[in-house]
């Protein structure tokens, strides 16, 4: 979660030898020997592509507390990360000591940031990692985000975490350090949430709140190889997606703009005005050259043909619709743009060529949602803040098919996760699998 106003500026910023590395908790597997990597691994947020979409069958449509829980583990700190899973391995963040949503403020020096391994299979923790922050850090941050709610990256030898102002860190899957490297020093409100992805030989971390930049580290030494500048109030993950030509692009909502570009250089190709005039959280998607986009408090939406150049907005941008979300991220599926407002708790299904609203349908006892849907069998499969979820059919009429709960008192920011024919929940306190019992 993710949002706006820069708060303060960083007093001083530590070196990477003062930034402590302080637990090492590590019990992990000496047989872990096996590929790193399985055809349904989910090694980013929303996805392999960002788009929140699965190639996994046969998922549960019901469960609860006590029905269809493969296994739940208790999770050493809060956090709003949502997991990863790469090999038989999952990956999420984590903080304690400080700004522990229902418990006492306590003192921010006690504040530690966690980066977690816990079996695919089974759910028990295999290591974790805890990391002093670069103090001083956000004393409050809105919401109860917490200082955890950036999702890990993973790719066959490491895994890549960010932590705001405290920076990027690549890990082996064992848990080994292997590089530390700090993109900016300013504090926000809201927090730090936006995500890194990986391009090649490369990680893209949208560094909005802590520099207004978004800048490309080399995966293997942490070396900062490219920055590109303007980044502002954008709370979103980058979207790498396939434009005109084959050529990649990568896009980044931000105030009033959406921006594209190369990712292997970070040259600036396009922008196209929203309409927006509010920070951006929700991830864009894309298909068949196609961006599409919602944001802003208003609730706005629009489509933008991919593989223009300079100032886009009479030539490719193709519709747009006041209607949106402001926090959650949309889905594509057969032409139609399917998400859920954050505060109103209503489904949308839009036609993706014409932004004409299909349907718009409240769903009963939704409260906030959060967390970005995922699509799975035909399924889209909504998580509310409240610990409900909702299965609903991806389909150009409403049709509701479950409604589930877990943790009556609990807090549901993350979003989803699915490999194989298993969900993977993230509470603050817990992290579910979900499959068929």
């Amino acid at each position: 979660m993710k949002r706006k106003f820069a708060c303060c500026a960083l007093l001083a910023v530590l070196s990477y030898s003062c930034l402590l590395l302080i637990g090492s908790d590590s019990f992990s597997s000496p047989v872990y020997a096996q590929s790193r990597r399985q055809a349904a691994d989910w090694t980013q947020f929303r996805g392999t592509e960002g788009l929140g979409v699965a190639t996994a069958r046969n998922l549960p449509t019901e469960w609860s507390d006590n029905k269809n829980i493969v296994w739940k583990t208790e999770l050493p700190g809060a956090g709003t990360s949502s997991p990863i899973i790469i090999g038989d391995r999952i990956f999420l963040t984590c903080y304690r000591g400080y700004g522990i949503p229902g418990e006492p403020g306590g003192d921010m020096n006690d504040l530690r940031l966690q980066v977690v391994c816990l079996s695919r299979t089974k759910g028990n923790i295999l290591w974790s990692k805890t990391i002093k922050p670069n103090f001083p850090e956000q004393p409050a941050i809105r919401d109860e985000h917490g200082y955890s709610s950036s999702t890990p990256v993973a790719d066959q030898d490491r895994v890549y975490v960010f932590f705001g102002k405290t920076g990027v860190f690549a890990f082996d899957h064992d848990g080994k350090q292997l590089w530390h490297h700090l993109v900016g020093s300013k504090l926000n409100g809201w927090g730090s949430a936006a995500s890194p992805v990986l391009y090649d030989d490369l990680l893209l971390v949208n560094a909005s709140v802590e520099s207004e930049s978004l800048v490309a580290l080399d995966k293997k030494t942490g070396r900062e190889r490219w920055r590109a500048d303007g980044i502002k109030e954008a709370w979103n993950t980058p979207l790498l997606m396939e434009g005109s030509r084959g050529k990649t692009e990568l896009i980044v909502p931000i105030f009033q703009n959406v921006l594209s570009f190369s990712p292997k250089t970070g040259q600036k190709l396009w922008q196209c005005e929203t309409g927006i005039n509010w920070y951006m959280v929700p991830s864009a998607i894309a298909n068949n050259g196609t961006i599409y986009c919602i944001g802003g408090r208003s609730g706005n939406s629009l489509a933008i043909k991919a593989g223009g150049r300079g100032n886009v907005t009479r030539s490719h941008r193709l519709w747009t619709l006041n209607k949106g979300s402001n926090v959650s991220s949309p889905i594509y599926e057969k032409g139609k743009l399917y998400w859920m407002h954050e505060n109103l708790g209503i489904a949308y299904c839009v036609d993706a060529s014409s932004g004409k609203i299909i349907y718009e349908e409240r769903v009963p006892r939704a409260g906030q949602v959060y967390a970005s849907p995922v699509l799975a069998d035909g399924k889209l499969y909504y998580l509310a803040r409240n610990g409900r979820a909702f299965v609903i059919a991806a389909e150009p009429h409403f049709k509701l098919l479950a409604t589930n709960q877990l943790e009556q008192r609990g807090r549901f920011d993350a979003s989803p996760a699915v490999a194989d024919n298993r969900l993977f929940i993230r509470s603050n306190k817990y992290l579910y699998c979900i499959g068929h019992r």
